[in-house]
This record gives C-alpha cells, structure tokens and sequence, in this order.
C-alpha cells in the first residue's frame, strides 16, 4: 500500500514539475487546461464501443448516406485547412524539415502553426465519428483493433505534443498525416456515394501503402534528427519511433490479411471424395447439372435388365429341356 501511495504521490510531483515547462501560449486553449477532458472523451469513446453494438443487436442499420456524404467531405476541408495552415506558416516561419526546434514566442508565424497543430489535435477526436458512423450501420467487422487503437491513441498522445510542444519538429508529421487524411476522406466521400462509384475506386489498397509509407518516413525522419542530436526533446523522439513501429506492425497485418492472403478452399468431405470416384455416382451428380449423368445411369440400368432378361430366358430354356427329356 505505501507502495502504491510514493508512486502516486511521485505521478502527480512529476506532472506538476512538467507543468512548469508547457508551452504557456496553449494553456488557456479549450481541452488544453489539463488532461481531464480529453481523457473524458476518449473513455466515452471506449464505453460506446461496448454500449453501442449491445444497443443496435436488435435493430435496423442506419442508412446515413447524406450523413457520410457532408461527414466525409467536410473532413476533407478540414484537413486541406491544417495542411495549408501548416506549410503556409511554417515556410514563412523558414521552419527546416530536416531539424527545427520549438520557439515559444508570440511570433505570429510561431503562433499560427500552434493554432493549427491545435485544430489537427481536434480533428483526430473528431474522427472518433468513423467509429461511431460503422456501428450505427452495423459495420461492426470494420471495428478491428487497428482502427481502435490509431483512433483513441492518437487524440490522447496528441494533446500531449500540443501542451508541450506546439511547434518545431511536431509540425512535419501533422502535415504529413493531414495531407493523406484528405485522399483517404476523399475515398469515404466517394464511397458514400454508392455501388455507382465505388466501381470506380480501385486505389483503395493505395491508401494502406501510404499509411505505411508514411510511418517509415516518420522513424526515418525522426532517427536523422537524433542523430543531428537536433533540439528537440528526445524523450519525444524515442517515444514516436517506438509509436510508429507498432503502426507499421498493425498496417502490415491488415495489408496482408486484405488483399494478399488467399482465402482457404474448404476441404471435401471423405464421404463426398468417394462419390467423386465412383464412376455411376460421378455420372448421376453431374447428371444434376446438364442431365447427361440420367442417360448414362438409364443405359446401364437398361443394359442389366437385358442381361438379366436372357440368364432369365436361359434358365428357363434349360429346365425346358430338362423336362422334355
């Protein structure tokens, strides 16, 4: 028990502690004050998800096309605003994509990519939307634990980068992540649509590759600045590589399972095999299909119903002559 009460009592010293280095100019930005109400929305999250299929057991899946239709495209905008804000501010800033440590300042460039690595941080609770549209529709196979986790990790882990480091190097992966967010939005949006277009979209599985893709340029990007020792917190830097690993994991998985794992024939039944080989049960099964086993099967049976006719006849011309003599 005193256990349990030094490591609480040295959990809350160490927050307050970090406390004092945050970044000051988010501090009174909504969700921002402290963890509390971003925990809140993330554990709500968690409880729909097992509240809300026990909820839509017995019912109807909801439709929701118009929904998904403005859901989607209005993600669309939103993302194509941060990815703007971003490199707008960012290129007047003179930000390096290679290392760029934090500046707290109030400089206005400074201040306007916080604001829209902010509004990136709103946009992934947001998304907590994604899960809640597939269970309202029943798509409960598309609640992996893939999609669970990037959504609930990345709203939770992000308010973190936004309170402590609103700026520098946190500016490359949200732009990045951003700029794919809005081709994968854009699929959604068409898909909303329906059969009339989905036949159009064959670059679905493009868009697990660059997911992947993206992952691999963030450990690249992330291991060059450790080893420029680039003015960043490195705490931050091991964390997101470790972070990514289990994303390129999770995608590989999914990648595989989806579009390159053959599904399984199922095996023939011994009962069924000894059919197959038997050449009169061969003929009458296909017989079933195009009616040629039925000929086949009527001509021997009619080919032993003569030969039983003779031995009959024979049999009978021998007791004939039998008695005669």
């Amino acid at each position: 028990m005193e256990l349990t009460t030094h490591l609480i009592n040295d959990t809350i010293t160490l927050y307050k502690w970090a406390l004092t280095i945050a970044d000051k100019r988010v501090e009174k930005w909504p969700l921002m004050d402290n963890p509390l109400p971003t925990l809140a929305i993330s554990s709500s999250y968690l409880l729909f998800l097992w509240l809300g299929p026990k909820y839509m057991e017995n019912r109807e899946p909801f439709q929701l096309k118009k929904t998904l239709i403005f859901y989607n495209f209005s993600m669309v905008i939103f993302n194509v605003f941060i990815c703007k804000e971003l490199f707008l501010a960012a290129r007047a800033a003179g930000y390096s994509y290679i290392c760029q440590s934090v500046d707290y300042s109030d400089d206005p460039n400074e201040v306007r990519i916080a604001a829209a690595l902010w509004w990136y941080f709103v946009s992934k609770g947001v998304e907590y939307l994604d899960t809640v549209f597939f269970i309202l529709r029943k798509k409960f196979n598309q609640v992996s634990f893939l999609h669970v986790y990037h959504h609930c990790s990345m709203f939770t882990l992000w308010w973190i980068g936004i309170k402590w480091v609103a700026g520098g190097q946190s500016f490359f992966g949200a732009h990045m992540n951003a700029a794919i967010h809005v081709l994968m939005y854009l699929y959604y949006g068409l898909a909303s649509f329906g059969p009339k277009i989905q036949k159009y979209l064959w670059w679905k599985k493009y868009l697990t590759v660059i997911q992947m893709v993206q992952f691999h340029v963030t450990i690249g990007h992330t291991a060059l600045s450790l080893y420029m020792d680039c003015e960043f917190p490195h705490w931050m830097h091991y964390a997101l590589i470790c972070y990514a690993l289990t994303f390129i994991a999770l995608f590989a998985n999914f990648y595989y399972q989806t579009y390159r794992r053959t599904p399984r024939q199922p095996r023939e039944p011994k009962a069924a095999k000894a059919l197959s080989n038997n050449g009169v049960s061969n003929g009458l099964s296909k017989g079933l299909g195009n009616g040629a086993g039925v000929v086949v099967v009527g001509k021997v049976e009619a080919k032993e119903r003569s030969s039983a006719v003779e031995n009959g006849n024979g049999r009978r011309k021998r007791k004939g002559r039998a008695k005669r003599d």
